[in-house]
């Protein structure tokens, strides 16, 4: 068995949509970044590679490669599920936070778990997402951005 926890952190910006964890979220900004800059996705990405010592989702995918420019983020981590897989591994579970003051994502919840899931290749009951606002301090509490933070635990294949 490994584990693995992922940080990541994008700035709310205009003219962007705002995508958390596969879904599009009605807001009037949007997270600035090179992909899709779903913070979520980064997250659950980092943690899987950190969990097998892989590195990390920028040097997997680096902002300066054109290809990824705008890409959708669950792109990104099927591929990096991909690595896994051919490691010998699988998901044994995910448990992972948005840290944000606005908008309200608690109803979106849901549908970010059925986006995430079978990119894992797991059932909805392994994928545990919250979200928690920080009080009104610091960055995401004065609505500059959304943080996410992300733990995996990955058991060998039997």
């Amino acid at each position: 068995m490994r584990i693995g926890c992922g940080f990541d952190v994008h700035r709310l910006v205009p003219d962007r949509p705002l995508i958390l964890g596969g879904v599009q979220i009605p807001y009037e900004l949007g997270l600035a970044g090179h992909s899709d800059a779903d913070v979520l996705l980064h997250a659950i990405c980092d943690a899987l590679l950190g969990a097998l010592a892989l590195g990390d989702i920028g040097q997997h995918f680096p902002d300066d490669d054109p290809r990824y420019s705008g890409c959708d983020s669950r792109e990104l981590l099927k591929q990096v599920f991909q690595l896994i897989q051919e490691r010998g591994y699988r998901l044994g579970n995910l448990d992972a936070t948005l840290v944000l003051q606005q908008p309200r994502v608690a109803p979106f919840l849901p549908a970010m778990r059925e986006q995430i899931a079978p990119l894992l290749d797991t059932p909805l009951e392994n994928v545990s997402l919250k979200a928690t606002t920080s009080e009104q301090l610091g960055f995401t509490g004065r609505g500059e951005g959304i943080a996410a933070q992300a733990v995996v635990l990955l058991l060998a294949q039997t």
